[in-house]
Formats: structure tokens, sequence, C-alpha cells
């Protein structure tokens, strides 16, 4: 996109000049050019989790949480820690006529990811919000499960 309608103080906010005076727009979108020049967006910078200092992509989590064989949906959300600061949880949505032990999963899941990575919690959930193009809405997410704190 060129430019936003009638908003140049949303230009200059989301345009960045490099060193090579190469102009960039800053989508919020997280990702990395590889040495053949190809972009690859992994996540989004208001979706990532900082706990303890060290950021965590929830599509890293919500990849390895999604092999479960009982779960049909998943995000993966930030919520406040008193040790951390932030931490992730996991919302998900079992397979249709499937029982999961939440505890279960959580354990199944963090044996697969790296220290700092590991779930909180896991929240069963009936559905997750999307928008008309099917991207889950996690700031609604966060929105109904804001007041839940871990330790």
């Amino acid at each position: 996109m060129p430019s936003y309608w009638n908003r140049p103080e949303a230009d200059q906010e989301a345009t960045w000049v490099d060193e090579d005076q190469r102009l960039w727009l800053r989508s919020g979108d997280i990702g990395y050019v590889d040495t053949d020049g190809y972009l690859y967006v992994v996540d989004r910078k208001k979706d990532m989790i900082i706990s303890g200092g060290q950021n965590i992509y929830p599509q890293d989590l919500e990849a390895v949480v999604a092999r479960h064989e009982g779960v049909f949906d998943v995000a993966v959300i930030g919520m406040s820690s008193l040790t951390w600061g932030e931490t992730p949880v996991a919302l998900l949505v079992p397979e249709p006529n499937v029982v999961l032990d939440p505890a279960k999963v959580k354990d199944w899941a963090n044996r697969q990811l790296g220290k700092q990575q590991r779930l909180a919690d896991i929240i069963l959930i009936d559905d997750l919000p999307r928008n008309p193009n099917g991207k889950i809405l996690k700031r609604e997410l966060r929105e109904v499960f804001k007041g839940r704190e871990y330790a």
C-alpha cells in the first residue's frame, strides 16, 4: 500500500528507511528475509509474548499443541504472570466428541517445548473468535481472559 488514507501521522509511524535508503512499511508482522531475498512472515509483533525477558512466538507453541490428536483448534496468548510478567496460555477447542484433560495436554505439549516456551495453562473453550477472513482474533481472547494471573 502506498499510504494510509488521509492519515499522514500513521504513514510516518509505519514507515522506516534503512541504511540503503529503501522505504519499508512496519506492518506489525515479524519475519525475516533469507539469503535468496525471500520474505517469510512468521508471527505478529502484538501477539508476541515477553516472558522473563524472552520473546515467545505463539505460532511456535500453537504448531506443537495442534499436533495433539484431540485438538481441533488452538490459540496461544500471553497472560499476566507475577513471576515472568507474561506467560503463555493455550486456549484450545477439542475435536468434536473428544474429552480432553487440560493437564495431560499441557504436560504432553510442555515435553516438546523449550523451557522458556512452556505453557502455564490450557483452557478448553467451545470456539475461537475469527474475523471474516478466518484469522483468530487474539485481541478478543486477551480481553475475555483479562484479569487472570499466574504465579
